[in-house]
């Protein structure tokens, strides 16, 4: 009985997020049109941040329970999820094009999270002055983000953005209204995303899996829908740049801000001798992902397919016991 308790949450869950995710990229699209900032900036920001709140909050609950090893393995798996199933299917369903400007100014930035996370467990847990680094990693990004957007000219920000008149966003031009539809979207795609993780764990204990596979599988995935979600329906809208901003922020959010605000809580353990494979997708992906959106270019089906099997070579990997 629990078990079919379980796969209704996995299906109410999942429902929940695709509504979230609708009303999230309409407002957020909005604000940036009604603001004059570009797309990119808020999918790096506002929408980075919202779909980034699973995975600080099933991290915070975790280490409270001290288990370090659901908190990496959701935080890593998650990172792996974006790049390789995420920017993968949204590559497939509408090869996204990439701001010229991001390969100058995040993409470092996201090789940086990647690198920092091996570096910051090099001593068998994360600390919390190795968490306070990481926290403040956080917030000079997002700092930095909004000073370059105050500086630019937003002569393109409507770029993608539906003018239409009987368009949701023509028709919510209040601006307080724009920010309810945000938050609400962001409301329903927190909310969802914890019944879709409360379903999985149930599933995947009832399987007999480890708690660390459990992370990085079912939790990973469960925490990522969100960032699924607004991505597909961004790219699926014609908001291309919001879509790779989206998956971006996230990783660099996930691994400076979530480890970052978690590692303060309490100390995460975590010997990389046992993390081999999980750092080793994670930086390897990551090199693989900024490769393919190197320049003012698409990401294409073809290289999407590549990212999408990476991440199934991965979970391959992990389920045989690698």
């Amino acid at each position: 009985m629990e078990t079919v308790l379980d796969v209704v949450w996995l299906v109410v869950g999942g429902t929940i997020l695709y509504v979230g995710a609708e009303w999230l990229v309409k407002g957020s699209a909005g604000l940036a049109r009604a603001f004059g900032v570009k797309p990119l900036i808020i999918g790096l920001t506002v929408v980075a941040y919202g779909t980034s709140a699973p995975e600080l909050a099933v991290s915070t609950s975790a280490i409270l329970r001290d288990s370090s090893d659901l908190v990496l393995g959701n935080v890593f798996g998650s990172c792996i999820a974006n790049l390789g199933l995420i920017l993968g299917i949204t590559a497939l369903l509408s090869p996204p094009m990439v701001d010229s400007r991001l390969i100058r100014r995040e993409l470092p930035v996201l090789v940086l999270s990647a690198v920092a996370a091996p570096l910051a467990l090099y001593g068998g847990q994360i600390g919390r002055l190795e968490a306070a680094l990481l926290l403040s990693g956080a917030i000079a990004f997002t700092l930095y983000t909004l000073f370059v957007s105050s500086a630019e000219d937003p002569g393109e920000v409507n770029h993608g953005v539906d003018d239409s008149e009987d368009s949701p966003i023509a028709e919510s031009s209040n601006k307080l209204g724009l920010v309810g539809i945000t938050l609400l979207g962001l409301a329903l795609l927190v909310g969802g995303g914890e019944l879709f993780v409360e379903g999985a764990k149930g599933v995947a204990l009832a399987l007999g899996m480890s708690e660390h596979l459990i992370g990085l599988t079912f939790v990973a995935l469960g925490t990522s829908l969100p960032e699924l979600a607004a991505s597909l329906v961004a790219a699926a809208r014609g908001y291309s740049s919001l879509a790779v901003g989206n998956v971006v922020g996230s990783n660099i959010f996930n691994t400076f801000l979530v480890l970052g605000v978690v590692g303060c809580i309490r100390p995460i353990d975590g010997k990389l001798s046992e993390l081999t494979t999980d750092m080793s997708f994670l930086v390897g992906i990551t090199l693989l992902s900024v490769l393919f959106m190197r320049g003012a270019r698409k990401v294409t089906r073809i290289e999407g397919i590549l990212l999408t099997a990476c991440y199934g070579s991965f979970i391959v990997l992990k389920v045989i016991g690698c």
